[in-house]
């Protein structure tokens, strides 16, 4: 196991490695393996992207983010450009269904709202916007549309996370109740954790992912 030392040594390289990431503007510290991180930006995108970057470093438990978004003076527009590019991008996208999703801009926080069929969609939308110009932050309240559940989902669920990684499927335990479903268990990584979620919006009829799995905790 790291020493909290070496973890903040680890995500400030980590940091350091990502080209999209100013690492000078971020404070790192650690206990008891939580990782604070403190700072201002200049984008939305880079805030992302720094969350990202240390969910890849191994022992990481948890993240708490303490950053804020000032946006430099090149990257200011007014919420109604942001709302008109927002649009734009999610038109353009071929795999977002724009005209069943709405757009609020409110001193450049964007909200997305609406009804999709598949997480891949909602998460698209996101994706969409997250680095457009002036944004400071984004709110995705897209829902998933209720489908019919198959009978064996939690079965379909549990090949996929087999065929993901066979090793860390026997740690989840997968739970099925309508049309949500639950996570729980133990995982060694942020990235094997992410992937078990997306493994279960994967699943035809899944309208909400309660993802519990614990990070690094011995098992």
């Amino acid at each position: 196991m790291k020493t909290d030392a070496q973890l903040k040594t680890d995500v400030t390289r980590e940091l350091e490695w990502d080209p999209a990431i100013n690492a000078a503007h971020v404070g790192v510290t650690a206990k008891d393996a939580v990782v604070t991180l403190t700072g201002h930006l200049e984008t939305y995108a880079e805030k992302y992207a720094i969350e990202r970057a240390v969910q890849r470093v191994e022992g990481v438990k948890a993240v708490a983010v303490e950053l804020d978004v000032r946006l430099a003076p090149g990257h200011h527009r007014s919420d109604s450009e942001i709302a008109e590019a927002a649009e734009a991008a999610l038109g353009l996208n071929v795999l977002i269904p724009a005209d069943r999703l709405r757009v609020k801009v409110e001193k450049g926080w964007v909200t997305l709202t609406g009804e999709v069929d598949w997480d891949y969609q909602r998460s698209s939308a996101e994706r969409a916007v997250r680095g457009l110009t002036g944004v400071t932050a984004v709110s995705n309240l897209v829902t998933i549309k209720p489908a019919t559940t198959p009978a064996d989902v939690s079965t379909r669920i549990r090949e996929a996370l087999e065929r993901h990684a066979q090793r860390e499927a026997r740690r989840i335990e997968v739970m099925v109740s309508g049309s949500t479903v639950t996570l729980r268990g133990n995982v060694d990584t942020w990235a094997e954790r992410e992937a078990a979620s997306g493994a279960a919006w994967a699943a035809p009829g899944i309208g909400r992912v309660v993802n519990e799995l614990r990070v690094g905790v011995p098992t």
